[in-house]
């Protein structure tokens, strides 16, 4: 049976994406934006998320002009998804991105457990693993990056991802709902991947981003998923596809290109170096759009 969603974010880049797959499952959504969303039935309500008068007011507002038609005011709301954010930094200055970023989570996650909503999904993101913003060349602390990973950005945003976890996890132990935080990787919408072989050709370009990538439609997918499972408290997951981006073998490709990281488990075969097998493992993701299938020539070589 569909659920009532409403969605923050979901005019941005994954935002679009996991609003078409969630509609596609048969729930309702509402989007909270700044910018309309061209998807049929799914209205945007225009809402300035750093301002906590109007978070409350639209976690607890009719859908659409239908829900006038019942008399009994707006129905509840069985979860709420979080992406709205400044999505990187160098768009603003540094204190508004974090500021826009941890006042409008906290916003989110306030009104959402006092109006009652038991079920949150936040985007945090994978430049809390600390290089992808990082000044300079920063290696990371070891291989595979999985979810109990001593995370240590040093730039406004991926600190602002990591504020918003800790405020996840105080509001969970606070009020008992269920609040996951999913480490996104490198959106890669299906237009993206005419990209991928320069990114073969120049490993080192894709180091900040660990050599991993989430195709946006398998991100609505594990938001699906989150929203399905019941019961977890709070919990952080790798929200990224299965492989690495690269056609050797994951630890030989890693020994090669990040000689100065440990490897700190076995890595399966072509594994992602941001490892996906805690949602595989917890939620059961399985991916449906491997980047193999979009990439001419791509293949696994093995060794």
């Amino acid at each position: 049976m569909g659920k009532r969603i409403i969605f923050t974010g979901g005019s941005g880049k994954a935002g679009r994406h996991a609003v078409a797959y969630l509609v596609a499952q048969g729930h309702t959504v509402l989007n909270l934006d700044l910018k309309p969303l061209d998807i049929e039935g799914v209205n945007t309500l225009i809402t300035d998320l750093t301002d906590s008068g109007q978070v409350f007011n639209a976690l607890s507002i009719h859908f659409g002009f239908e829900g006038f038609e019942t008399g009994k005011g707006p129905a509840p709301v069985d979860a709420v998804v979080h992406f709205a954010a400044i999505p990187r930094v160098l768009i603003h200055p540094d204190n508004e991105t974090f500021k826009a970023n941890v006042t409008s989570t906290y916003n989110v996650i306030e009104a959402a457990t006092k109006l009652g909503i038991r079920k949150i999904v936040i985007a945090s993101s994978e430049t809390t693993y600390g290089v992808c913003f990082a000044e300079g060349d920063k290696d990371y602390q070891k291989f595979p990056l999985e979810e109990d990973y001593d995370v240590d950005p040093m730039d406004s945003y991926g600190l602002s991802k990591l504020v918003n976890e800790k405020t996840a996890r105080a509001f969970a132990m606070r009020t008992g709902a269920d609040i996951y935080a999913l480490r996104i990787g490198n959106v890669v919408e299906p237009e993206d991947y005419a990209r991928f072989p320069t990114f073969l050709a120049d490993p080192p370009s894709r180091k900040r981003n660990a050599w991993s990538y989430i195709d946006a439609r398998d991100l609505g997918q594990i938001v699906a998923l989150c929203i399905a499972k019941d019961g977890l408290g709070f919990q952080v997951f790798n929200a990224v596809n299965d492989e690495i981006t690269a056609n050797e073998p994951s630890e030989a490709f890693l020994a090669r290109w990040a000689p100065n990281t440990p490897i700190a488990r076995p890595i399966e075969a072509f594994e992602a170096p941001i490892s996906n097998r805690k949602v595989r493992d917890v939620l059961g993701f399985k991916e449906n759009h491997n980047w193999r299938q979009y990439v001419p020539g791509a293949e696994r070589k093995r060794q």
